[in-house]
């Protein structure tokens, strides 16, 4: 029977996973603040401009008015990056369906969410301004993916977490497929951290693996290889583990399934992703020359041409490392070359010495 879904966020994640649904035969509705990519999904049946070359099913269809996309909904997932995550749940707060707790509600996005306290967890803070149905009964979503693969049906796997048992299996029910495999947690805060923090990771393995082939660092440029970084992605699974453990993970498993290590491994290594990608560049086209430190390269994101959500996420992890005291030198490095305190190659050094 067709269930009634809205995704807000028009990218390729949220375009991608509102495909997959809509392929199970359900009424789905993207919204999108883009004439452009509104006209392309209602009339060609094409993203274009985030998923090009993925025709899309007719029953799914795009909407510019955000109230509209989310009212009378069964489930809604909620596919806008992180930055602009809270901005997007504040516009529908007055939303009969949600007023009244009628709607499932689930969240796509990765990262951590500014708060007076400090960052803070998306689910924890989405609670704040929902009504009081939603406490403990939002969903997060999470896992090893890319939307170039999940659109086009390569068999991914993925995670739904919640503190409510009913909701996990509900939207695990809703996405899963015989090529999209949808396991349910209860380690809400585990799967949270390790989807947030493991993209700080991907920018620093995006550099090193740019350093493997790259002439900028005379005298560096034979000293890693292969197993370099696999050294770089354990030590970067135990930061990893420790800020969840500190922030309430529940199972130590989290970290060793595919929320953990397999979403690091493939934000890592797939030539999908945009934190690779963006640590790559800082070393092949010095991508930071142009911003004076993070908080102005956050403030022109828009310049770097795509998203790197790591970019957001290494300000937050990095204040959270010291509320907990904890050492984590790779997201701690990223930070300050972000930030522009020092250079790559002194990052490098003071690792590798520190692994000594």
């Amino acid at each position: 029977m067709s269930v009634k879904i809205a995704v807000l966020g028009a990218g390729a994640w949220g375009t991608a996973v509102a495909k997959v649904i809509a392929e199970k035969g359900n009424g789905v509705v993207l919204w999108s603040h883009s004439k452009f990519t509104l006209e392309d999904i209602n009339l060609g049946h094409v993203n274009s401009r985030y998923l090009p070359e993925v025709p899309l099913p007719d029953n799914l269809r795009a909407c510019d008015d955000i109230i509209e996309t989310a009212n009378g909904k069964e489930y809604l997932i909620l596919a806008t990056p992180s930055l602009y995550l809270l901005d997007t749940v504040k516009r529908i707060l007055t939303v009969p369906s949600i007023r009244e707790g009628e709607t499932a509600i689930a969240v796509i996005a990765k990262g951590f969410l500014p708060s007076a306290k400090g960052p803070r967890l998306i689910l924890e803070t989405l609670e704040d301004y929902l009504p009081g149905f939603y406490r403990q009964s939002l969903v997060y979503i999470a896992g090893p993916s890319h939307a170039e693969e999940v659109s086009r049906g390569k068999i991914t796997g993925l995670i739904a977490a919640s503190e409510n048992a009913k909701n996990s299996i509900r939207f695990r029910d809703l996405l899963k497929s015989p090529r999209l495999l949808v396991f349910s947690s209860f380690d809400v805060r585990g799967v949270q951290v390790a989807a947030a923090a493991k993209n700080v990771i991907a920018i620093a393995f995006g550099m090193l693996d740019a350093l493997k082939t790259s002439n900028s660092y005379s005298g560096m440029e034979d000293m890693f290889g292969d197993g370099t970084e696999s050294l770089l992605l354990a030590a970067g699974l135990n930061e990893i583990q420790a800020l969840g453990r500190a922030m309430g993970a529940t199972h130590a498993e989290t970290f060793t399934s595919i929320s953990g290590v397999g979403d690091l491994d493939v934000t890592c290594r797939s030539v999908f992703g945009r934190n690779r990608r963006f640590g790559r560049e800082i070393i092949e086209k010095n991508i930071l020359n142009p911003f004076s430190d993070l908080d102005d390269i956050i403030a022109r994101i828009a310049e770097v041409g795509y998203l790197p959500e790591g970019v957001a996420a290494a300000r937050y992890v990095k204040a959270l490392a010291e509320k907990f005291k904890l050492k984590m030198p790779i997201s701690t490095g990223l930070y300050q070359i972000l930030n522009r305190e020092i250079e790559p190659k002194d990052f490098l050094r003071s690792f590798l010495k520190g692994m000594e």
